[in-house]
């Protein structure tokens, strides 16, 4: 009898092996069909290109506040920006003039692609790219960047280097992490623009750079796709565990530690684009803020 229920645990054990190693092998085999899948887009009317000194300099400051620098490097030559001890490792894609850049040769439909759309030339997703923060551009705004980025200097660089561990991909290929052109509603057209100001519509203007990582709904979590020991996100609207009522009632407690990097009792916070975000004017910084106290 002993001998029976042992030699049946054992078969239950090893068919379970079988079926997690199928389960495994089925998943990064699905990942590999997401990451070359072709994305359909509507047919879209790209933005007007615009080089004047106005635009040049609103490119300069959306490129350094918007979290592109902290991907794509202050040189546009790219940057390492994830290196786990778990095998996970990405390195920003070299955007700037010169060697070995990735958009050599792309008119203004292919940045629309790749900056609000998450989709490179050639039709596949780009991994990454974190566009649903940079679908809400106006076609103004995203000329601008495009303009700012074109005049970087040149400078030699590579592509984009992105090494996923099987457990990543596995969670890829079964729908659990998903990209950013899975997440965005691509019929949607560009945003009208919103007078700068400290107002409820441009803080949630600004607001759009924060759903990577805090959610389509700023309600916080893991951060999709991050390294495993990287902290939950935040929860930014009104609900248990909002961080906005809780420390960051007044408009300056926001600002200083979106500029310092500490909360208000002095506690460091781990993951955020704090080079990029010190650099945000008064105005973007205290509507972010309404906008996000009135969720």
């Amino acid at each position: 009898m002993l001998r029976t229920w042992m030699r049946r645990a054992l078969i239950g054990v090893g068919l379970l092996v079988v079926a997690a190693a199928l389960a495994v092998a089925l998943g990064a085999w699905r990942a590999e069909r997401l990451r070359d899948r072709v994305v359909e887009l509507p047919a879209m009317t790209a933005a007007a290109a615009i080089a004047d000194t106005a635009a040049v300099e609103r490119g300069r400051y959306l490129y350094t506040t918007r979290g592109c620098a902290e991907c794509h490097g202050a040189d546009g030559a790219g940057k390492v920006f994830i290196d786990s001890d778990n095998g996970l490792k990405v390195r920003g894609a070299h955007i700037a003039p010169g060697a070995g850049s990735v958009v050599t040769g792309y008119a203004m439909a292919d940045w629309d692609r790749i900056v609000r759309h998450g989709v490179k030339r050639d039709g596949r997703p780009a991994l990454i790219m974190p566009s649903e923060d940079y679908n809400r551009f106006t076609d103004a705004d995203l000329a601008a960047l495009v303009a700012y980025v074109t005049r970087l200097p040149a400078v030699a660089g590579a592509p984009a280097l992105i090494q996923l561990p099987l457990p990543v991909r596995v969670l890829y290929g079964f729908g659990a992490i998903t990209d950013a052109a899975a997440k965005i509603d691509h019929r949607l057209p560009p945003s009208e623009p919103v007078a700068e100001g400290v107002t409820v519509a441009h803080g949630q203007y600004v607001a759009a750079m924060c759903l990577g990582c805090h959610g389509p709904a700023l309600e916080g979590g893991p951060v999709p796709g991050g390294p495993p020991d990287w902290p939950a996100a935040a929860r930014l609207r009104s609900g248990p565990g909002n961080v906005m009522a809780d420390r960051y009632a007044q408009p300056e407690a926001l600002m200083v530690m979106l500029r310092s990097g500490k909360r208000p009792d002095g506690s460091a916070v781990r993951v955020m684009p704090f080079d990029s975000l010190a650099k945000m004017s008064d105005t973007d910084l205290r509507a972010l803020h309404l906008y996000l106290t009135s969720q």
